[in-house]
């Protein structure tokens, strides 16, 4: 089969099924009260979003590792197994971090309150599961210990050091994609684009394995903003923002290219750096750098709608994206 044809079915049947589980899963969650608690801290026009349905991103889990398991098995015999593993390894990565988000969300749910696991009980989740796959690639020697950095066309030689500084990027852009997801379709239209970056890498290095989970990464994105564009219907919660994060780490992976993700996940990262700059400057300084934290937020109390927020969050997520197709080898 045509590379080409993976990525189009790959796209549309995850866009299909998101699209369509996601219609039937929002009146369920309404029947069950499973909505979102918003916390006073938050702008206060977010009140209104109350009791939204939240937790869509189980659709997440239930689409691309259906459409995945079965084009990968297809592919298997037009691609090395090695690549067929890497996509396997990566998926179970997402879905691991994804269990999280679950976790997560019931306990927020069962507190009736916005915090679930503590942040320490998180962390030592994503560090248990990042350090699993890492151990996974390593054993069935799908990475070595050095970084390439993009643009300068050189690797460095880490040796065990790469292994400490891969688990800070993986839980670092887990978190980092986890803080985007705070107003109506934005993690959902960056993480979209991202998807279509690493598509187009897939395509560049004939990476059958890859094209079919950067397809599905755009094709749930894109279903998913059926209902969860402004004004949202549903929210995808912990358990699919953690399920895009890991989802977004592991295909950098995939092309042995991992530090390309600080520059195509560079909302990602910006929302991250900005709750940390703001909790360091409270704790230094007791002033705030920021109106409110993550970054989307400020744009909000500064006047900007939400609409505007994603569409010129999407849009540097494009021209960071573009930028990052010349820094592959």
């Amino acid at each position: 089969m045509p590379t080409i044809l993976y990525y189009i079915i790959s796209l549309l049947s995850v866009f299909a099924l998101t699209a369509i589980s996601t219609r039937y899963l929002i009146p369920k969650l309404k029947s069950l009260k499973m909505g979102q608690k918003i916390l006073d801290i938050g702008p206060r026009w977010h009140k209104s979003k109350e009791n939204t349905p939240t937790m869509g991103g189980i659709t997440f889990i239930f689409s691309v590792t259906l459409v995945c398991a079965v084009l990968g098995i297809i592919a298997y015999k037009e691609t090395t197994l090695s690549s067929i593993l890497f996509m396997l390894f990566t998926l179970l990565y997402a879905i691991a971090n994804g269990v999280t988000g679950i976790i997560d969300d019931m306990v927020k749910f069962k507190k009736k309150q916005n915090e679930g696991l503590t942040k320490t009980q998180k962390l030592v989740l994503q560090i248990v599961f990042s350090g699993a796959y890492l151990a996974l690639l390593r054993i069935y020697e799908l990475i070595e210990t050095s970084f390439y950095l993009p643009f300068f066309n050189v690797y460095i030689e880490l040796g065990f050091a790469y292994y400490f500084f891969a688990m800070v990027l993986c839980v670092g852009m887990i978190n980092f994609a986890n803080f985007t997801d705070g107003i109506d379709g934005l993690l959902s239209s960056v993480t979209m684009i991202i998807g279509a970056f690493f598509a187009y890498a897939a395509f560049r290095y004939d990476l059958i394995p890859s094209v079919i989970l950067s397809g599905a990464m755009s094709g749930v994105t894109l279903g998913f903003l059926v209902y969860n564009f402004y004004p949202a219907k549903i929210f995808m919660g912990d358990t699919g923002s953690l399920f895009l994060g890991g989802l977004a780490v592991g295909s950098a992976f995939m092309i042995n290219n991992p530090l390309i993700i600080l520059l195509v996940g560079i909302i990602y990262l910006a929302e991250g750096v900005s709750v940390a700059l703001q909790i360091c400057s409270f704790k230094l300084t007791r002033k705030r750098i920021f109106k409110m934290a993550p970054i989307h937020h400020h744009f909000e109390k500064c006047g900007w709608s939400e609409i505007k927020i994603v569409s010129v969050f999407s849009l540097i997520t494009l021209l960071s994206c573009i930028l990052a197709c010349f820094g592959l080898d």
